[in-house]
């Protein structure tokens, strides 16, 4: 069993217990943020880090509203 400490920024965002290790540019998904593993370093014998890159979530901004309302 592996241990594996998924980062981002330097910032570890999972930390896992796995039989395998992933690949270099394997899609992943970690707390339903979609990314990619650019990057894997051993630093112990059964301990790895790798760098993962999120996909940008883009906000949708709402429609202007029309604040011309009728007077009645």
């Amino acid at each position: 069993m592996l241990v594996i400490h998924f980062l981002e920024n330097k910032t570890v965002v999972l930390s896992q217990l796995v039989k395998q290790i992933p690949s270099v540019d394997e899609n992943i998904k970690i707390k339903g943020r979609k990314g990619k593993v650019t990057n894997i370093e051993e630093v112990k014998e059964n301990v790895y880090h790798a760098s993962v890159i999120f996909e940008q979530v883009k906000k949708v901004q709402p429609a202007a509203k029309d604040n011309k309302s009728k007077k009645r």
